[in-house]
């Protein structure tokens, strides 16, 4: 059974850190580009990083870059999100995605996705 978990989230300060986790059944991860999107209230669903199933490549939203770090422990099936300087814009719901093809530095259409975890900064 396909499986993506996300934990981590929680409230932090401005200017803190979080690592968010996504733990993935060896069938979702082997093989699997995987990403973080999140949705903040009243919004659509973003993207947010994104990694490849080698780990050789990785891509950013213009709106992290620089503060957010994606990695992926394939020994583990596990990927990461690290964050850091967070701002009061990054509060959403983060959600951890598989299996998608990678199109103008973006995903394209994720086939599985987490049930997210919560990601509040407080300013």
């Amino acid at each position: 059974q396909v499986q993506l978990v996300e934990s981590g989230g929680g409230l932090v300060q401005a200017g803190g850190s979080l690592r968010l986790s996504c733990a993935a059944s060896p069938r979702t991860f082997k093989g699997f580009n995987m990403a973080w999107f999140r949705q903040a209230l009243g919004k659509e669903r973003e993207f947010v990083a994104a990694i490849t199933w080698t780990g050789d490549s990785t891509y950013y939203a213009d709106s992290v870059k620089g503060r957010f770090a994606i990695s992926r422990d394939n020994a583990e099936t596990t990927v990461y999100l690290q964050m850091n300087s967070l701002k009061p814009e990054d509060t959403a719901v983060y959600y951890c995605a598989a299996d998608f093809t990678i199109y103008a530095s973006k995903p394209r259409a994720p086939y599985y996705w987490g049930h997210g975890t919560q990601v509040t900064v407080s300013s």
